[in-house]
């Protein structure tokens, strides 16, 4: 069944797309909004919702101390929100791009993908600016230094002439503020990823696996600031998460069948991640309450999240398979009410993104001025959710100009997934 959404502006009704081969037309998000289609161009809603989720797991697990995030995705995985977020990115990137590479050849797909990357350093930047303006308006009418160094943003008040070109080479992030710039950089060098995946999926595969597997063994990493810092999510490592992703979402823009995995790989993904969950959880409580959970606790290096560890990218990579084998385009969880609101909030990703890591902060401070009880955490969780929410609401009615986009009908009892 085709679905259809009104054209921004003019009000004509014209079949859904999934993304634009040009970075622009009104979408937000950090990939560019792309969900793959199958058949005649149906959009595969599991995209959205789970970028959703993802962005509202990534606003909760951003305040310090907060009940509320024990039950994210990190806490029952080996993995959290941040490598969904880099794998949807990966693989909607591919299919949008990879569709541009094809109809308009290397130079304009490349020169589409930059001009994504510029917009996502600019709104960087504007995050920055709008980042550090919350730490030093509490700093000022509150008095409580300690924010700008929990914040990381204490080497641009002290020496802000320095700090300032650290700012613009990528090398200052502040907490919260290490997503964005990870994804520029992955983005940047991406059009040699396409020209690479349309000749062989090996030929971009294997290179980004060997450098992977260099960080892996001898640590390496890009210099950031102040001295002696590097990045915190390593774009060395992490590009392979992105461009794994990125080899499926090519394969679905050239239409072709998805991959035939073994039988066995299905119980053996599903074992992996409970056990990873159970490690986890008695990780997570051993840190909590200091309960003795013995040699179920995994040492830091193993889940060390900057180097994209093992552990760390096969959880993700076993989750991503058990949502695409267990999870149907048409589930109706996705497109109930709620699961609606989610979809709409993943598809206007980018800016949901930054309104989430602004709210963080602010739910931060909220709670530091006035204790972190339960009862005010939740309250902070609630309040954010529905802001997220909201915003997300009105960018869709944006983009549709003036009409939000139709809610899907669930498929008949009994259909095809």
């Amino acid at each position: 069944m085709t679905r259809f959404a009104r054209s921004p502006g003019d009000g004509r009704v014209r079949p859904a797309r999934e993304g634009q081969g040009r970075s622009g037309g009104g979408r937000a998000d950090p990939a560019p909004a792309g969900a793959s289609r199958r058949g005649s161009g149906e959009r595969d809603y599991r995209l959205d919702f789970f970028r959703g989720l993802a962005l509202v797991f990534i606003f909760m697990d951003h305040i310090p101390d907060n009940i509320p995030s024990y039950f994210t995705l990190r806490s029952f995985a080996l993995s959290d929100a941040a490598e969904v977020f880099i794998f949807i990115s990966g693989y909607t990137a591919a299919l949008v791009y990879g569709r541009a590479l094809m109809r308009e050849g290397a130079l304009m797909a490349g020169a589409h993908v930059w001009r994504r990357t510029w917009q996502l350093y600019v709104a960087h930047l504007c995050m920055f600016m709008l980042f550090n303006a919350q730490v030093s308006f509490t700093l000022q009418h509150f008095n409580n230094p300690l924010f700008a160094e929990e914040l990381g943003i204490g080497a641009y008040l002290d020496q802000p002439e320095e700090a300032i070109l650290r700012v613009l080479l990528l090398q200052l992030q502040p907490s919260f503020l290490n997503i964005l710039p990870l994804y520029i950089a992955l983005l940047a060098a991406f059009p040699l990823v396409l020209v690479a995946l349309r000749a062989h999926p090996l030929l971009a595969l294997l290179p980004s696996a060997a450098l992977w597997a260099v960080v892996q063994v001898w640590d390496v990493n890009l210099p950031g600031y102040p001295e002696a810092r590097e990045w915190y999510f390593n774009p060395l490592a992490w590009q392979f998460l992105f461009v794994i992703a990125a080899t499926f979402g090519f394969r679905r823009a050239l239409g072709q069948e998805p991959v035939r995995w073994p039988r066995w790989l299905l119980p053996a993904a599903a074992g992996f991640l409970v056990v990873g969950g159970v490690v986890q959880m008695a990780t997570m409580l051993h840190a909590i309450l200091g309960a003795p959970t013995g040699f179920l606790v995994l040492p830091l290096w193993a889940v060390d999240k900057t180097p994209l560890p093992p552990l760390r990218l096969i959880s993700m990579l076993a989750l991503a398979y058990l949502v695409a084998m267990l999870v149907p385009r048409d589930s109706r969880f996705m497109i109930s009410r709620p699961g609606w609101l989610l979809v709409l909030c993943g598809q206007q990703s980018l800016y949901v993104f930054c309104l989430s890591i602004l709210l963080s902060v602010l739910g931060n401070m909220v709670l530091t001025m006035f204790g972190g009880r339960l009862g005010l955490q939740i309250l902070v969780n609630l309040a954010g959710i529905v802001a997220l929410i909201g915003f997300g609401l009105l960018l869709s009615w944006y983009s549709g100009g003036g009409r939000l986009p139709v809610r899907p009908r669930p498929p008949p009892a009994g259909g095809a997934a």
